[in-house]
């Protein structure tokens, strides 16, 4: 008993293929971004906002999908949102100019964050009882092996043989994960749903505003200089094409060693000592990349770090908007999720929108410290929500001294 009990289920499995399938989709265009604007005759700049409105999409599209689907059967649900994932790839593969590749950009983001908001519920149900934090971890692996193996990879394939070239790879994944979720993943049950009035309130609540806030400008702070890159380290660090593509490598096992390391720091310390401390590590990080441009060994160290730091925050950040909601919108934790996916998305927008503006005067040097200027920032909504739980705290136990 014991042994199936441990047994992950097939479904999930599915669900993970389709989560590697979707990083890579994400994050792609940022190690083939110079081909794309070279070939479509686009400036870089413009060529960026394929990262910042992907975000974008994702972020405005997230809730409201989830909020019309609540009621509809799961496993229909899920299919359908793959082969929107499906047709938003082949379009950007087959696309010959700029629109037409933002659109296919823009309906794979639609699919995309649907699919992890709805697929989360999905594995969490299909896991024996206590280990459904298992199952979504083994899902969203699928998210964070895509950074250190699909995106490396995707940018090889891409700057060797042609950008559209990871598009149609991505394509392929999304089929195979099409047919397995067919086979494997069972019937399960709709999860029963408040009304869509009470979900939204949550959106007008100040505390899950300010957690949301949390978010958008500490993930997003990465990615002013993340967008940009293969060419920062190509122009200025003086790295080749290729050298670059292998460079990703390293930031992108840097991100699954600080998913890893923030979820186990933010389970020790909590989640608001967690993102205090990483907060004041990143700020540093990003300072470092920024001085250290120019000089290759400290970058491919400073790569590590940074990447780490970045993708750290991630379950610190998840596990705030959770407890925020549980405490001030319990009727809405699932919608407080969603938004939180949303949020991570709306980072991302924010940072290629500084860094495609810097870029677009040249100061593609500067990249770095928009982002050490969006992480302090970061900390003022932090220092709120911190402020207000203690606050709480003493109204509770008016007896007590918080400190």
């Amino acid at each position: 008993m014991s042994r199936s009990t441990q047994r992950i289920h097939p479904g999930v499995l599915a669900l993970a293929v389709t989560a590697f399938a979707i990083g890579m989709a994400e994050f792609i265009v940022v190690g083939i971004l110079p081909a794309i604007a070279t070939d479509l005759d686009v400036p870089l700049a413009r060529a960026g906002s394929l990262v910042g409105l992907y975000a974008l999409a994702l972020a405005l599209g997230t809730p409201l999908t989830v909020l019309a689907l609540a009621r509809l059967p799961r496993k229909p649900v899920l299919l359908t949102l793959i082969a929107v994932f499906l047709g938003g790839n082949l379009l950007a593969a087959l696309s010959t100019d700029y629109p037409s590749l933002l659109a296919g950009r823009i309906l794979t983001a639609l699919a995309h964050g649907s699919f992890f908001a709805i697929g989360a519920t999905v594995a969490a149900n299909l896991a024996p009882k206590g280990q459904a934090s298992k199952a979504i971890a083994v899902m969203f692996a699928g998210l964070t092996l895509a950074m250190v193996i699909g995106v490396p990879l995707g940018s090889f394939l891409g700057n060797g043989m042609g950008w559209r070239l990871p598009f149609y790879a991505v394509a392929l994944l999304a089929a195979l994960a099409l047919v397995a979720t067919a086979l494997w993943l069972p019937n399960v049950p709709t999860p029963p749903s408040g009304k869509a009035v009470t979900q939204l309130a949550a959106l007008g609540h100040p505390a899950i505003l300010a957690m949301m806030a949390v978010t958008v400008l500490g993930f997003g702070s990465s990615f002013a200089a993340f967008t940009f890159i293969t060419p920062i380290l190509t122009d200025i660090s003086g790295f080749s094409t290729s050298t670059a593509n292998l460079l990703l490598v390293v930031f992108g096992a840097a991100t699954l060693v600080g998913n890893l390391a923030g979820g186990r720091l933010a389970a020790t310390l909590g989640w608001q000592a967690a993102l205090r401390l990483i907060f004041g590590l990143l700020t540093l990080a990003l300072a470092a990349v920024a001085l250290f441009l120019p000089y290759q060994v400290p970058m491919v160290v400073m790569l590590f770090f940074w990447g780490a730091l970045a993708f750290g925050l991630s379950p610190a950040a998840q596990a705030g908007m959770l407890a925020t909601a549980e405490r001030y919108t319990p009727q809405a934790v699932a919608f407080a999720s969603a938004l939180n996916i949303s949020a991570f998305n709306l980072g991302i927008a924010l940072g290629e929108t500084s860094g495609s503006a810097l870029v677009g005067h040249g100061q593609i040097a500067l990249t770095p410290w928009a982002g050490v200027v969006t992480v302090i920032i970061a900390q003022l909504p932090l220092i709120w929500l911190v402020s207000r739980s203690r606050r709480d705290l003493g109204f509770r136990n008016p007896g007590s001294t918080v400190g």
